[in-house]
């Protein structure tokens, strides 16, 4: 029972964050910007991000495609803001290792409502969903 109550919880996170997605919108004046699409199944995504000294100071995010992928694009987001760029990649290949169904130390970074996530694992084709918005933020910040 316990694990149907914390699957309920994690759906109900991820439906927050499609119905109200967090950091939607553009950024106005200079920013990096990185468009990114899934192929496979249309979701889209465009990010755009202020990294100064390091920091990301800012994130958000245009697109449309499933829930898993807007949702994540909204976490990622707001999980991202305030990091040191380094730490952000370091979340990001955490979060790829979390949708691989592999075991991850949740305690080296706070992931916060990004946990809800981790159910994805089970569903390989959701995969590349999850992960696009990760994905767009690893390219921007490398300057691919």
């Amino acid at each position: 029972m316990a694990f149907n109550n914390l699957d309920t919880l994690y759906r109900q996170v991820i439906m927050d964050h499609y119905k109200n997605p967090r950091n939607k919108g553009r950024i106005d004046g200079d920013a990096l910007t990185v468009d990114m699409n899934n192929p496979t199944c249309g979701d889209r995504i465009q990010l755009n991000m202020q990294v100064e000294d390091g920091i990301v100071k800012e994130a958000k995010f245009e697109g449309e495609g499933c829930s898993i992928s807007m949702a994540s694009a909204s976490m990622m987001t707001q999980a991202i803001k305030g990091l040191e760029v380094e730490k952000a990649i370091k979340m990001s290949h955490i979060f790829s290792k979390m949708m691989l169904g592999e075991d991850v130390d949740t305690e080296e970074l706070d992931l916060g409502d990004i946990e809800a996530l981790q159910g994805v694992s089970k569903f390989p084709a959701r995969i590349k969903c999850a992960t696009l918005s990760w994905k767009a933020m690893e390219k921007g910040v490398k300057g691919e």
